[in-house]
């Protein structure tokens, strides 16, 4: 065997921490790290794998001899192995070759791997975290602009299909930090969401079914490039969230499944330990050194780059034995209930480390389910998530928008009834990119009528979600309406926006961002109800619903009026909270946002007469299919 010199990155006091599953920087520990020792340049290698009888480095520096560099177990109870090997810099390829004590050979990446081949290639690759970052003004901001009384409206993104070459080909980092950072820019979002970038095998699973939980995708650049993004993003004063999966992970025979030997990061039993639904394995939540390795993953994104916020993927399949599990495929837990202790603790902990690491950030719970207290402080027996998914508003009213108008009068508490329990939680409203997929159809398509009608109705739907209370996110394609359904293999349908149609859903969304971000009484008290008041909610006559947005004082309302019919209203009559002038802030009806440009007048003086319990009230003429916003 070549020479492997012992050392080690470890305290007794990370041991400690690693084994009590208190450990959020492992990061700075295992892993593959150039250095120098005795006046040599090579790299300090270290792995978790208690199952192991040996443990070796291969890679293209020892021609994948799996007897030439074998590393050592840490005297302690820890399970990890490690060792310097001399001459392996950064750049080098390697897997780690594993003997487990059953006598099985396996050929692993390294699970804390900073950078991954490109797929189909699965090797690990020597590198490192290391820039000297220019975003010093957004983070000594970024408490302000991620705030729950700061405007939220999140472009999600998937980067292999927003835009290709003309070949076909992905874009790098560098083009995306040209090309996306200012469309973003132009459009007025406040932050972006990426659907997850690190590594990854199969293209089609969008980065859900993750190998190189520590590795940026290399189909795009190195990790520098994928830091100098968000840096850009964050020079032009805009927030990076990534989507996170610590859910569940593939069965591919480099990943973790079976690392050493044995059940080493999947719960040992199938019924807790494999997801039916994604044929993927699940977390052991309650195994302390996984904790650490989850908690220490969230960690690295927020710290090594910069990140801003993570968007927890699949929440619920976390939090219930029985998800996607019929009788007789759960256990229940020990105290008779369908709920998944070890994972509801896990989540608790990971919010309370990574807001008291990083105050800054928001933590966003993809969560479809009424599980009590998502956003609710761990202190007072909540998850302590900053904002939860509100999936129940977006299934709601993409029903209602899916109608044809003629029926909407009987259906108006689709649109309305997220009211009920819209404070009960800090939600997010999502058009996100699983509502545009398998056959479900684009956001334009989804509406009813013929092409105008198509385009008035997303126009509306667009108006309502950025009325509503809560912060906002739209799936790339929707903001200019895109035709088809979103499909990862090519590029989002740009060539659409010649279509003055088109063109005009993308300024609507614009005109919105705009509006949201300038105008306090729609983001200041967003998840309070002390925000929103319901001038008429029940229409039927007339299928218009119209209530009032409140900022911290009496001038800063607004009141939205949604006419969700083709049929114009004329001296419709709404009551209003302030006498004097009320002025039209937005009409979606505008010809440069594809509308018709009915008449309607730009400013209407209130008159003395009581209605729907106010004082004054006005009367103005509603375009065919609109939202119209007004203010004093």
């Amino acid at each position: 065997m070549a020479i492997v010199k012992p050392h080690s990155f470890f305290s007794d006091f990370d041991i400690a921490l690693f084994l009590n599953g208190k450990h959020t920087r492992l990061y700075e520990k295992l892993g593959a790290f150039e250095i120098e020792l005795d006046g040599e340049i090579g790299t300090y290698f270290s792995v978790w794998a208690p199952n192991a009888e040996s443990v070796f480095v291969v890679g293209n520096f020892n021609f994948w001899d799996s007897s030439a560099h074998g590393l050592y177990p840490r005297w302690d109870s820890s399970g990890i192995w490690e060792g310097f090997i001399p001459n392996v810099k950064t750049g080098e390829t390697y897997k780690y070759w594993i003997k487990s004590k059953t006598g099985e050979i396996l050929e692993k990446l390294d699970p804390m791997g900073l950078f991954c081949e490109t797929p189909p290639k699965t090797a690990s690759i020597v590198w490192n975290t290391f820039k000297e970052w220019n975003d010093q003004t957004w983070m000594h901001e970024r408490k302000e602009k991620n705030s729950l009384n700061a405007p939220m409206s999140i472009y999600e993104v998937h980067l292999g299909s927003w835009q290709k070459t003309l070949e076909n080909e992905y874009l790098s980092y560098a083009d995306l930090s040209d090309k996306l950072v200012q469309y973003v820019k132009d459009m007025g979002f406040t932050h972006v969401e990426f659907m997850p970038i690190m590594e990854h095998p199969y293209a089609p699973s969008w980065g859900y079914q993750i190998t190189g939980y520590f590795a940026p995708s290399s189909r795009f650049g190195d990790p520098q490039g994928f830091m100098a993004l968000v840096e850009r993003f964050h020079q032009e004063g805009i927030g990076v969230i990534l989507d996170w999966v610590p859910s569940h992970f593939p069965g591919d025979d480099h990943g973790l499944r079976n690392f050493d030997g044995g059940c080493l990061y999947e719960h040992p039993d199938p019924k807790r330990g494999f997801h039916p639904d994604w044929q993927s394995y699940i977390f052991d939540y309650g195994k302390n050194e996984v904790r650490s390795f989850l908690l220490s993953n969230a960690a690295f994104w927020l710290d090594r780059y910069h990140i801003d916020g993570l968007r927890v993927d699949a929440v619920a399949s976390m939090l219930y034995l029985d998800y996607s599990r019929n009788e007789g495929e759960w256990e229940a837990n020990v105290y008779g209930g369908n709920h998944n202790l070890e994972a509801i603790s896990f989540l608790q902990e990971l919010n309370i480390h990574m807001y008291g690491e990083f105050p800054d950030i928001q933590m966003i719970a993809e969560e479809s389910t009424s599980f009590p207290g998502v956003t609710k402080p761990v202190f007072q027996g909540g998850l302590g998530f900053g904002q939860k998914w509100m999936m129940g508003w977006m299934n709601d009213t993409l029903n209602f928008f899916h109608k044809d108008p003629i029926h909407r009068k009987y259906h108006l508490n689709d649109l309305t009834f997220s009211l009920i329990y819209a404070f009960t939680e800090n939600f997010c409203l999502p058009l996100s990119h699983d509502e545009v997929v398998y056959g479900k159809n684009s956001l334009l398509n989804k509406m009813p009528g013929d092409e105008w009608q198509k385009f008035a109705n997303l126009r509306v739907l667009l108006s309502e979600q950025f009325t509503h209370p809560g912060s906002k996110l739209l799936f790339m394609g929707g903001e200019f309406g895109q035709n088809e359904e979103w499909n990862h293999n090519q590029s989002l349908d740009w060539h659409e926006l010649e279509n003055p149609y088109h063109k005009g859903i993308q300024s609507t969304v614009k005109a919105l961002n705009q509006l949201y971000r300038e105008e306090a009484a729609l983001y200041s008290k967003q998840f309070s109800h002390e925000g929103f008041e319901w001038i008429e909610s029940n229409d039927q006559g007339n299928s218009v619903i119209t209530f009032i947005r409140k900022g911290e004082n009496a001038k800063q309302q607004v009141i939205v009026i949604l006419n969700l019919t083709p049929a114009p209203r004329e001296n419709y009559r709404i009551g209003v909270p302030l006498p004097g002038i009320w002025k039209v802030l937005f009409n979606s009806d505008k010809s440069e946002f594809g509308g018709s440009d009915y008449p309607i007048s730009g400013a209407v003086m209130t008159e003395e007469i009581n209605w729907q319990g106010k004082a004054f009230s006005i009367s103005l003429n509603l375009p065919p299919m609109s939202a119209v916003i007004l203010k004093a």
